[in-house]
């Protein structure tokens, strides 16, 4: 049996699915809701994403260094999720709930290569900041504008 290689947080949030996907379409707010702390600011994107649309965005893991990341899923309220360089996916999907939206975001790391970030811990510690990022999510589109 072929090994899983996806990782995924779930978390409600008491916002409809619309709030919650306006915020994850907006590239410029990823750093304000990274839980990672890898994510310091979008370099070049357009204002809303989009299926096919390509972002770059600065990060910094010891060293500063940008990826670009290109859209592969985009269903309105529903899903968004994008791959960079190493084809790695980052997925939400949305659920809407009563009294808000179950929102799970995953980390699809299947790709042969997928195997050496094993070695490091790094799927781990993104289900850990994956946690932390729905958290704070969940901080941006409650609290008071």
């Amino acid at each position: 049996m072929k090994k899983s290689r996806v990782v995924s947080a779930t978390r409600f949030i008491p916002a409809a699915p619309e709030v919650i996907f306006d915020l994850l379409a907006d590239p410029r707010e990823h750093a304000r809701f990274d839980g990672s702390g890898t994510l310091q600011e979008v370099q070049r994107a357009p204002a809303r994403l989009f299926k096919g649309a390509t972002f770059t965005m600065g990060m910094k893991i010891g060293r500063r260094y940008h990826t670009k990341n290109t859209v592969v899923v985009f269903e309105e309220n529903r899903a968004i999720a994008w791959h960079h360089f190493a084809q790695f996916v980052w997925r939400y999907d949305l659920v809407p709930a009563e009294g808000g939206t179950t929102l799970t975001e995953s980390f699809d790391y299947s790709k042969p290569w997928g195997r050496l970030i094993e070695r490091f811990g790094w799927p781990e510690r993104n289900r850990v900041n994956m946690e932390a990022t729905l958290r704070r999510i969940e901080e941006v589109v409650t609290s008071p504008s």
